[in-house]
């Protein structure tokens, strides 16, 4: 029952009290580019879930055997070699190279399964999906996961890495599409001519950052909740 409130408590951070977009700031381009409408915003949030998904298990798989301190495939070649088995081996330098390999073959691969099976969906995408490839919130995620391999006595099994990637593509999703709602409306406003376009979008930007901060110390309430629940 621990294990599912953690991972509970991971996709609603992830989620709502430290939205990818909104509260670390990352994947802010396709945020103001592609929320002009509610639908467009709303596949190219599926689309990100998706491929943030597909990108963390792997590059989770890859951190655990390979890059993460310790990991045992590079100790066991350290070993074959000769080396001393007292030296903790750590590519974790080599994480950002292959994690942007990991999350643009996952774009192409995902882009090349939609088209030939799913031409419709791929029709509805567009040129978003190949774009995905330069949202800097799929690479945060995996970086984050990092982040949690680096203690041997605490490592992040793949559920939790599947939870903070689910959490964060859901947020994106809700965030966007909140954006992509609000733009439509302020499209039958009388903006100010200076703030037309990218100024009027940033304010509401940041306006909604604000507004999510009250999300703040729901993550304590919602344990307190499952506590009861799950007595």
């Amino acid at each position: 029952m621990e294990t599912l409130t953690t991972l509970i408590l991971i996709f609603v951070g992830a989620a709502l009290i430290n939205n990818f977009v909104l509260h670390y700031f990352v994947g802010i381009c396709p945020f103001l580019g592609v929320s002009r409408r509610v639908d467009t915003a709303f596949g190219m949030g599926c689309a990100v879930t998706f491929v943030i998904s597909i990108a963390s298990l792997l590059n989770w798989a890859l951190t655990y055997y390979l890059l993460r301190p310790g990991a045992p495939l590079p100790a066991w070649v350290w070993r074959t070699a000769g080396g001393d088995p007292a030296v903790t081996v750590d590519l974790s330098v080599l994480s950002y190279i292959i994690y942007i390999f990991v999350i643009a073959s996952s774009v192409q691969f995902v882009e090349m399964y939609v088209r030939k099976f799913f031409p419709p969906l791929y029709k509805s995408f567009g040129v978003y999906l190949p774009l995905i490839t330069t949202n800097c919130a799929i690479l945060f995620a995996s970086l984050e996961i990092m982040k949690h391999m680096q203690d041997a006595t605490k490592l992040w099994g793949l559920a939790e890495a599947l939870a903070l990637a689910l959490g964060g593509g859901i947020g994106f999703t809700i965030a966007i599409s909140l954006m992509a709602g609000i733009r439509e409306e302020l499209d039958l406003c009388d903006v100010p001519r200076p703030l037309k376009g990218a100024g009027i979008a940033l304010i509401v930007a940041g306006i909604m950052a604000m507004a999510f901060m009250g999300f703040t110390g729901v993550d304590k309430g919602v344990q307190g909740a499952l506590a009861v629940l799950l007595k």
